[in-house]
């Protein structure tokens, strides 16, 4: 069996300890948050205002392990720092990738298109000839004009039913 002669640099040593203090500041933020959200009326964590940045520690924690499992050659270092060695990381890598997926923003995971795949396929394909969010996001005036031109042309198209809309608000 060949020996894996790949240099582990001081900056591959560094991601070991970063991984490790990542780990502990998160367990760390994650009491200390749960505290305040229930001082906060007992609110959900997701309800936190500043829950965002959980999801921020927790991608860069999965970054960082994901880069020490990439090279092997780090394996026997991870070995003295981490009980269990890689195979513990790999475990506890994977939860905190489950937590960070099963957390993610909308943004998050407009990012992944594997993701974004995997929605289409949920939802299957959809008839979108006509858009109900047509015209979110307009100031009053723009909506005004908008409905009142729709109104114009339905009336074009459907003259007896726009007489019977004139004679039922005359009464």
């Amino acid at each position: 069996m060949e020996e894996n002669t790949a240099q582990v640099t001081k900056e591959d040593l560094w991601y070991i300890d970063n991984y490790l203090v990542l780990k502990d500041y998160y367990d760390r933020t994650i009491s200390r948050i749960a505290a305040r959200c229930i001082r906060m009326g007992n609110i959900a964590m997701e309800e936190y205002p500043f829950y965002s940045y959980i999801l921020d520690v927790l991608e860069e924690i999965c970054e960082t392990g994901n880069y020490i499992i990439s090279k092997p050659e780090m394996y026997p270092y991870v070995a003295k720092k981490i009980a269990g060695g890689i195979d513990a990381l790999q475990e506890n890598l994977n939860v905190y990738q489950q937590e960070l997926h099963n957390n993610s923003s909308p943004d998050m995971i407009k990012q992944d298109p594997s993701e974004i795949n995997k929605m289409k396929e949920a939802l299957g394909e959809f008839e979108n000839t006509f858009d109900p969010t047509a015209g979110a996001g307009m100031n009053i005036d723009d909506l005004m004009n908008k409905l009142l031109s729709e109104n114009q042309k339905d009336q074009k198209q459907n003259p007896e039913s726009a007489q019977q809309t004139d004679q039922g608000n005359q009464q």
